[in-house]
């Protein structure tokens, strides 16, 4: 083993999706303290795969347990957005196959934002089908943030080139013909809603980013349009936007 520097040794460990064990228990009797290094560096690694894998799993109870009652099309439906005093509602709704696999998939809110973009990709390049539905901050103050999610919770569902015959849906019942279960937290709990949080997110940002740009005052491209302490303070100087939903509170209070 004595051959191998420990830059190669490096290289051999961690260039590749699996490693002989038989090489790794020769790499053990090298006593040099960079290659033992390395050692506990790719174990470390091997068991946050293994734990993702089981996460992931874990995470397809679901969609597992539908499925084996003959649903085929089992459509995973979140929104982002909801408290925000600026910018719209937006719901994801994806259909996934049944060999999906994407370790680390969560809860939108427990990603990074580089593992969001990463991920909103994947998902749309190998989702069965995805939806996405937008509601204004005119309308949310019209009908109120929780009607305004449940409706672009099935424009979301409307938007599928795939008509689903299941509906996993995080946190709220929704007035539709297909069956479907309103599962607390599920975002974190199915793979299918955390693919559709992370839809629903990334595309909800992009829209604020966009928004920042035409009214860089209130740093929608940071805050998102949530009330953070520079956002109020630029209602004070600025005043009220079109996106900003006034019947919020905060928003309420500064219209003249």
């Amino acid at each position: 083993m004595e051959k191998w520097t420990i830059g190669e040794i490096d290289q051999l460990l961690f260039s590749k999706d699996k490693v002989d064990m038989e090489y790794i228990e020769e790499l053990k009797k090298d006593n040099r303290k960079g290659v033992q290094k390395l050692i506990m560096k790719w174990e470390k690694q091997e068991a946050q795969k293994e734990l993702a894998h089981s996460q992931f799993v874990e995470m397809t109870s679901f969609e597992r347990k539908y499925r084996s009652q003959g649903f085929r099309f089992i459509a995973g439906i979140d929104e982002a957005g909801r408290g925000p005093l600026a910018g719209p509602v937006v719901a994801g709704a994806v259909i996934l196959s049944e060999d999906f696999y994407l370790p680390g998939l969560n809860d939108s809110k427990k990603l990074t934002e580089a593992k969001r973009e990463e991920y909103f990709e994947i998902i749309n390049d190998q989702a069965l089908a995805v939806g996405i539905g937008i509601i204004e901050a005119a309308e949310i103050d019209e009908i109120n943030i929780l009607q305004a999610s449940k409706k672009a919770m099935l424009h979301a569902a409307a938007q599928l080139e795939i008509n689903p015959d299941f509906l996993l849906i995080d946190a709220v019942k929704l007035e539709t013909p297909y069956p479907f279960e309103a599962l607390i937290k599920g975002d974190a709990r199915s793979v299918s809603i955390a693919a559709a949080s992370v839809i629903a997110k990334v595309t909800r940002d992009r829209l604020m980013k966009d928004l920042g740009l035409r009214f860089p005052q209130y740093g929608f491209q940071a805050n998102m349009g949530y009330g953070t302490a520079e956002h109020l303070n630029a209602l004070r100087e600025h005043g009220v936007t079109e996106h900003h939903r006034k019947t919020f509170a905060p928003v309420r209070e500064c219209i003249q």
